[in-house]
């Protein structure tokens, strides 16, 4: 009976963690936006250099001169699920492939203004896994204990900004975020001896969500741009799923149909930044990054016709680190790299809740550059490794269960200065 209750936790668990996801990378938030940040493994809060800015530190925005940046990434995540420890299989996600597009823009307000006003649309998050039916154990002559899992997610972000320049040295920046989120999971263990467990909510429901950015640059020397960024929690409307009756199902007991509301915030983060320039070519940048996954993801709650069902995904706070250099190898031609470092948010004791969301990688390499082809038009580029990451169960009921993600990217962006 303890394994049957574990797995019907598991069940609702696994299908739960999914709704925010992003194309993980801390968590699921992309380490950046566009090809420069991510040249750069999202070190820009003190360094922008993109129309990008107004998603990562609103202040940029004022810094990076009236320009426009179109940005799309092939996101490719190899994801799988392993049960033989417990004598059962391995599958791998049938999904490899993501495209995020992004557009920002900035100018001043009116001719010879230090005010800038800008924006943009960007694709900040979204993933599918698409498990085929995989075997957890041998039940005897049962037969086998079975799994399927299934998610399809996509997070957009509508980021009007205001920055100013309010002298030499000091730059100020706000943002309103408009978020949307569509969402749709399915999660499943059937011939279960005390029944199913089923959670099937394929039909996507989709929310929109409020937030604020601000940010602040200052540069205390010629060389060196020290900045930070805030974005509080974007809170959004509930997302709402007409169901028919078995669409939850526990432990062989089906709920009944109806309307079944979830709530999924995203979190509060802060941001540090450095940047240094030795010389007119070379430029160092770090960041340190705070994000308060424990308000948003530790805790999950359904409501229905059913009642209310509570359950910790028990998703950790993350410390990002990044660093990036940027260097001009002549007027024209500029290329850059970076590392970004940031604890898995889902541990060991943890891994049965969050099947679906293997959001587990640490370490990130990227590569990056751009060419300007006149005064008005540059083309950028970048690629990101991520060697892969295995979290195991310490679950007693699911001992030895891995979830397993590794990633790669190419991107490129188009420019244009006014």
């Amino acid at each position: 009976m303890k394994l049957q209750r574990s797995l019907m936790q598991t069940a609702l668990l696994s299908a739960l963690a999914v709704p925010v996801t992003a194309f993980a990378t801390n968590g699921y938030q992309l380490i950046g936006v566009g090809s420069y940040q991510k040249g750069l493994a999202g070190a820009v809060t003190a360094n922008p250099g993109s129309a990008m800015a107004a998603v990562t530190n609103p202040a940029g925005a004022a810094r990076v001169g009236s320009r426009a940046d179109f940005s799309m990434e092939a996101f490719m995540p190899e994801r799988s699920v392993d049960f033989t420890a417990m004598g059962g299989e391995k599958a791998d996600s049938a999904v490899d492939i993501y495209g995020i597009p992004a557009i920002g823009w900035t100018a001043p307000t009116s001719d010879g203004s230090d005010v800038y006003f800008g924006g943009g649309m960007y694709g900040t998050s979204g993933m599918g896994v698409d498990y085929p039916v995989t075997t957890v154990m041998d039940m005897g002559p049962g037969g086998t204990l079975d799994w399927h899992g299934y998610s399809n997610i996509s997070f957009w972000q509508m980021a009007p900004v205001l920055a100013w320049n309010v002298d030499d040295k000091l730059s100020l920046g706000a943002s309103l975020n408009i978020d949307y989120q569509s969402v749709s999971f399915q999660s499943r263990f059937t011939n279960v001896p005390t029944g199913d467990n089923i959670f099937d909510l394929s039909r996507s429901a989709s929310a929109f969500g409020l937030g604020l950015s601000l940010g602040i640059l200052y540069d205390p020397i010629q060389a060196m741009t020290l900045g930070f960024s805030y974005k509080s929690k974007q809170n959004f409307s509930d997302l709402e799923y007409q169901l028919a009756a078995g669409d939850i199902t526990l432990n062989g007991n089906p709920y009944p149909a109806g309307t079944y509301t979830l709530d999924m915030d995203y979190p509060q983060e802060a941001a540090v930044g450095i940047a240094y320039r030795m010389g007119r070519k070379l430029t160092f940048s770090g960041d340190i990054k705070w994000i308060n996954w424990s308000d948003t993801m530790d805790q999950l709650i359904i409501n229905g016709p059913g009642g209310s069902i509570p359950y910790n995904t028990g998703w950790d706070d993350q410390t990002v680190f990044a660093i990036g250099i940027n260097y001009d190898i002549n007027d024209k031609f500029t290329i850059r790299g970076g590392y970004n470092y940031a604890e898995s948010p889902i541990g060991p004791e943890d891994v049965a809740s969050n099947l679906i969301l293997p959001a587990v990688v640490e370490s990130h390499y990227t590569i990056g550059g751009d060419y300007r082809i006149n005064n008005h038009w540059e083309l950028a580029f970048h690629y990101m490794y991520v060697p892969e990451n295995t979290v195991t169960s310490t679950d007693p009921q699911l001992p030895g269960a891995k979830i397993s993600l590794s990633e790669t990217s190419l991107g490129l962006n188009i420019g244009y200065r006014f």
